[in-house]
């Protein structure tokens, strides 16, 4: 049934010219780390490129096959004020959430979650061996929207939109449009792009995108050419932000694996304290306050 839809999409494609396309401003290499209950991963998007980046606030790559690199996961903690989103390229991770949610992320699939005005949950792996790869990474929410309640979302592997392109790149369309294919998730304000994209060696891949927004990609197999700037495995590239720019363009540079991710800024405060991003420091403040008083769980 996925080759079938996969199929239909290609032959209704809407081509995407660009003619400006985006050059590379920074290359970044992530910082080794741990969270939760011992997890190795490794932090790309880290707190001080986040007004460079806004919308986003984080991106977190993880990948072990030793079990003792992930076996702990991430038990209860609370989060206020943004969104989660976690694509799990392989293993299993059971959520629970004080909202009372409870979803499986495995294979392929994405837990969307927004916290709101506050949620405390866990992601606590259901595999005891094997490999388990994926990424998490945090959408700001907006002035209005951070106080609102908490929701979650599962999609599983078979519920997000593909297509394939003339040039055989395979394109998994997490949020956002791309070529005309509606992705799995759409955000009004913030107006994210997730993109995950299969390149075969050579293969080069075009996609349209309003100026006004801050972009970057993440390599996390082969390499890939962006104008001028070779982009190697486990870098990010910051895309440069061009008045007259209307898109990216790039190629593999062997068989290559990338997450394109853009969204329209906020430009407001970012404060954040560990789990909980708001706009001031009082607001902070008052998070710690409503966490210590059990408020979160509402």
């Amino acid at each position: 049934m996925k080759d079938h839809l996969n199929i239909q999409r290609k032959a209704g494609l809407i081509a995407e010219s660009v003619l400006q396309p985006r050059t590379v401003e920074q290359l970044v290499l992530g910082q080794a780390t741990s969270d939760g209950d011992g997890v190795k991963l490794t932090r790309v998007l880290t707190q001080g490129l986040q007004t460079r980046l806004d919308p986003y606030l984080m991106l977190d790559a993880f990948g072990a096959d030793d079990p003792q690199d992930y076996i702990g996961g991430f038990p209860d903690h609370p989060h206020r004020g943004f969104e989660t989103i976690t694509y799990m390229l392989t293993g299993r991770m059971r959520h629970h959430d004080s909202a009372g949610n409870s979803g499986l992320l495995q294979n392929g699939g994405v837990q969307w979650m927004s916290a709101g005005r506050g949620v405390i949950h866990s992601e606590l792996p259901e595999q005891e061996d094997g490999r388990m790869e994926g990424f998490q990474l945090w959408l700001n929410l907006p002035a209005k929207d951070k106080m609102s309640a908490p929701w979650y979302r599962d999609i599983q592997n078979e519920a997000i939109p593909e297509f394939v392109t003339e040039a055989g790149v395979t394109v998994r369309v997490i949020a956002g449009t791309s070529h005309g294919v509606a992705g799995a998730m759409q955000r009004e304000t913030t107006q994210p792009l997730y993109l995950d994209l299969h390149l075969p060696d050579g293969a080069e891949f075009s996609h349209a995108m309003a100026a006004s927004m801050n972009a970057f990609l993440y390599v996390y197999r082969g390499a890939v050419q962006i104008a001028d700037t070779l982009v190697p495995q486990q870098r990010m590239a910051i895309l440069r932000n061009t008045p007259d720019s209307d898109g990216v363009k790039l190629r593999a540079s062997g068989a290559s694996r990338v997450l394109l991710i853009a969204g329209q800024p906020l430009r407001e405060p970012i404060v954040q304290y560990g789990p909980f991003v708001m706009n001031t420091q009082a607001e902070i403040m008052a998070t710690i306050n409503d966490y210590r008083a059990g408020r979160l769980q509402n």
